[in-house]
């Protein structure tokens, strides 16, 4: 199984680099890319926009929306890429397309997968640690399992400061961290919060953490913060490379 699961935050000329280079390692051979773009409304745009984004990466990638039918589109597809955007929407997009099963069978086949934000969530057994409102309603929070924890992209330690003119302030809203142990209060699945710009890398049991932290939600123990570099096993426990 070969997964690249990224938090987004692709703002710096260093951190589109990294995207860049793991894109093209991880597609290396893959003459054409299927992208689903169902976190978006506008899905033909979407599609678009990431194939012109991602051009620097060498990857050839076709929309989704312009085959004719989605399950025979994943059947032969040589790689997928999920993008990020409304995790209720790319859900809900999943489950009515039928693409669940479909997509398991294909990546435990071998097919390489690329998730960003909400793509590297539905990564996961259920879309429950999202950052998202949920805008519209799934038919299941349920989503692709191909690995055993979750993950919440975007992941943030601590409080937010606002900026009000040349100062600053914190927000005293919820932090990231306390959303996700409000999740293992009724979920027992281990979280890993990928921070801006981070990706894993994984390949079948082990996954390599690259270009930014990670921070492990165990429940009942504290959280740990990991640098790139950290290698994880399927219980997300560590070893440095």
């Amino acid at each position: 199984m070969r997964l690249l699961l990224g938090s987004g935050g692709l703002r710096s000329e260093a951190s589109r680099a990294i995207y860049y280079e793991e894109m093209a390692l991880h597609f290396e051979g893959c003459s054409e890319i299927v992208f689903i773009p169902y976190a978006s409304s506008d899905h033909s745009e979407y599609s678009s926009d990431i194939a012109r984004f991602s051009e620097p990466s060498g990857v050839n990638i076709r929309g989704i929306e312009t085959f004719a039918n989605p399950v025979e589109a994943i059947e032969n597809a040589e790689g997928i890429y999920v993008g990020g955007g409304n995790t209720f929407l790319l859900t809900k997009g999943l489950h009515e397309y039928g693409l669940l099963d479909i997509v398991r069978k294909r990546v435990s086949e071998g097919m390489p997968y690329m998730g960003v934000s909400a793509g590297a969530n539905v990564a996961c057994p259920t879309m429950q640690t999202t950052n998202d409102m949920p805008i519209v309603h799934p038919a299941s929070l349920e989503t692709f399992a191909l690995l055993p924890f979750q993950i919440n992209p975007h992941y943030y330690d601590g409080s937010i400061w606002v900026k009000e003119g040349e100062s600053y302030k914190r927000h005293f809203g919820e932090t990231r961290t306390k959303r996700i142990q409000e999740f293992h209060e009724y979920n027992d699945r281990s979280v890993l919060g990928l921070w801006e710009g981070a990706f894993l890398r994984w390949e079948d049991d082990t996954g390599l953490l690259i270009g930014g932290d990670a921070t492990v939600f165990h429940p009942g123990l504290e959280p740990v913060t990991y640098p790139a570099g950290t290698e994880f096993d399927l219980d997300l426990v560590t070893g440095l490379c």
